[in-house]
């Protein structure tokens, strides 16, 4: 005791419930409900908000800010155990078991969890904490969660799935026997609390725009090593908008070469295709395989705006080099050519003669 001749004791009993448990765990060791006064109804409600745009194109890993807000309220009191006029320690246990039960709003050590049942939206980031929140009070920063947006997602909305996991208070036990008079208080008084967890759900919503998409439908051309030749890709525009005035640009690194690294498509509509055609080199000592070009395209959106499309693989074969004549085969067959053609001449002036 000390010299206001005033001890308090606080004891947390921490119920965490699994999933195969009841909602209601059983009564806690030491919480005897006979000495229970009151019942509370109601508890934490957990409100979620994506903070700022939902709507992202195809390809983008964008972080999701959630804020969360604590909507619960008590609903109502139920009292257990009346109270004997005068008897000053069971007023006093029962003025502060009331007042700890209006902490029973409060939702404690919030854990949060992002998942997404849509494989063209995947979920970068684990659960994550999110601190306590008191009734009426919103989240001092937001959670973070990073999403990743697949390149061949359509375009619509796709629903995510929020689950909010924290304890709250489910009930408030107060004890004790030694009333102090000149103080006015219970000297010895003891709390138990009891917890329980809980775990809400919420949908959040992001949206994939509705946007141009390319891809390579087809390639041709015969390209040998130390050849020239012509390259013909044809680009699809699979998405859901035009492309107008599309121009596209390849990179050719080695063992490919080019001057002319621009062809102009002209207005791509959904679903229509055009040829774009690229004068190539290659290197004399390329290795005949399949090699990786990158392209990209340049277009107007309906807004107006310019933009620039994301990196669209070429895939273009090197052919084997057409086999030549050794020098000693060329050489023959031109000494045999210049002999068939004095052949030819001398034949012609007999039958002049």
């Amino acid at each position: 005791m000390n010299k206001n001749g005033f001890f308090t004791t606080i004891t947390a009993l921490l119920i965490l419930c699994s999933a195969a448990l009841p909602a209601q765990a059983a009564l806690p060791k030491n919480f005897d409900i006979s000495e229970n006064y009151y019942t509370v109804y109601g508890g934490p409600d957990l409100n979620a908000t994506l903070v700022g745009n939902n709507e992202y194109s195809r390809g983008d890993t964008v972080t999701l800010n959630i804020n969360m807000m604590n909507k619960g309220a008590i609903t109502g009191f139920k009292s257990e155990n009346e109270v004997d006029m005068g008897d000053y320690v069971a007023e006093m246990l029962q003025q502060a078991e009331m007042q700890y039960e209006a902490q029973a709003i409060t939702a404690v050590g919030i854990l949060a969890t992002l998942k997404s049942d849509d494989p063209h939206i995947k979920v970068k980031s684990g659960p994550q904490e999110a601190g306590t929140l008191k009734q009426g009070k919103q989240s001092s920063s937001p959670t973070k969660f990073t999403i990743e947006v697949n390149k061949n997602t359509p375009a619509g909305t796709y629903p995510l799935t929020l689950e909010l996991s924290y304890m709250y208070q489910h009930n408030v036990q107060v004890g004790g026997d030694e009333f102090d008079s000149a103080i006015g208080l219970v000297t010895n008084k003891e709390v138990g609390i009891w917890y329980e967890n809980k775990t809400q759900t919420q949908t959040i919503e992001v949206k994939v725009k509705k946007e141009p998409y390319f891809e390579v439908t087809n390639v041709t051309g015969d390209l040998y090593p130390d050849e020239g030749g012509l390259l013909y890709v044809t680009y699809k525009n699979s998405g859901e908008e035009p492309a107008k005035d599309a121009t596209v640009r390849v990179s050719a690194g080695d063992p490919f070469s080019t001057t002319d690294d621009q062809a102009y498509l002209g207005t791509l509509n959904p679903g229509k295709t055009a040829v774009a055609i690229f004068d190539m080199d290659v290197d004399e000592d390329a290795t005949p395989k399949l090699y990786s070009l990158n392209s990209e395209i340049l277009y107007e959106d309906t807004d107006g705006h310019d933009q620039i499309s994301d990196s669209i693989k070429v895939n273009v074969e090197i052919l084997p080099a057409k086999e030549s004549l050794p020098g000693y085969q060329f050489g023959t067959g031109i000494a045999f050519m210049a002999l068939a053609a004095c052949f030819v001449l001398f034949r012609k002036k007999q039958k002049k003669d």
